[in-house]
């Protein structure tokens, strides 16, 4: 059964930071790869990461100017992103995807999705 689960979200003020996470069940992380979107109200769904765990690599959204880190938990099947320097910019749902590859840090091939988690930031 595939289950995909977000976390780490919540209201944090400009210049703060949150971690999320990504816990994945029913398959191994071994033979994918986990993108990260977000949408923010009124726009469209962008990319901000991928990962391969494969391969060992992450990319990021050069939009992101170095704020989003990727960090893994293999044991645990799980993915953290970090989000630092936050501005009301960032404001967005966050959703990771399953997918089968890597297209820069966007994931074009997502197949199961997670319900995603809420990031407001504001003062």
């Amino acid at each position: 059964q595939l289950q995909l689960v977000e976390s780490g979200g919540g209201l944090v003020q400009p210049g703060g930071s949150l971690r999320l996470s990504c816990a994945a069940s029913g398959l191994s992380l071994d033979y994918y790869v986990i993108g990260w979107f977000r949408q923010a109200p009124g726009k469209e769904r962008e990319g901000v990461s991928c990962a391969s765990r494969r391969d060992g690599s992450a990319y990021y959204a050069d939009f992101l100017k170095g704020r989003f880190t990727i960090s893994r938990d293999n044991a645990k099947n799980t993915v953290y992103p970090e989000m630092n320097s936050l501005s009301p910019e960032d404001t967005a749902v966050y959703s990771c995807g399953l997918g089968y590859s890597c297209s820069g840090y966007v994931c074009r091939d997502v197949f199961y999705w997670g319900q995603g988690t809420q990031v407001t930031v504001s003062s």
